[in-house]
């Protein structure tokens, strides 16, 4: 049984080549998990491409999750991040009362991926890329 699962949250696209680096992310998380870790990882979108949020996070509830975090894959905490996600996260929450629902910041708001941001411009910026 399953007791932890991350669910990554991203917008979504029409174009499925969007997705990608979204997709590297959670297998690159995965991979980060040891063999046999008590957590999964699922990667969910808000709209357009699939599975959505209820989708997701009903897997990882009927996979046995007691905790799930929410990481929103947002550059900043807009208006899908602070007023619609706490609404899915709800319906989730009363769907499937056993399990922990927690929402972290989005991942743009983190010092980590600020850095990032700025050394990738850096290195696309250079005369040589």
């Amino acid at each position: 049984m399953t007791s932890r699962g991350i669910l990554l949250f991203a917008h979504g696209a029409r174009d499925p080549n969007w997705a990608r680096p979204f997709e590297a992310a959670a297998d690159r998380l995965r991979e980060r998990l040891a063999i046999g870790a008590d957590t999964q990882v699922r990667l969910a979108f808000l709209e357009f491409m699939s599975p959505n949020l209820r989708e997701a996070g009903a897997a990882l509830a009927e996979a046995g999750c007691q905790q799930v975090t929410v990481v929103p894959l947002f550059l900043g905490a807009g208006g899908h991040v602070r007023k619609d996600l706490p609404l899915l996260m709800a319906e989730l929450a009363e769907q499937y009362p056993q399990v922990q629902w927690r929402l972290s910041r989005a991942v743009g708001e983190t010092d980590l991926l600020i850095q990032a941001l700025a050394d990738s411009a850096w290195s696309l910026a250079q005369p040589d890329h």
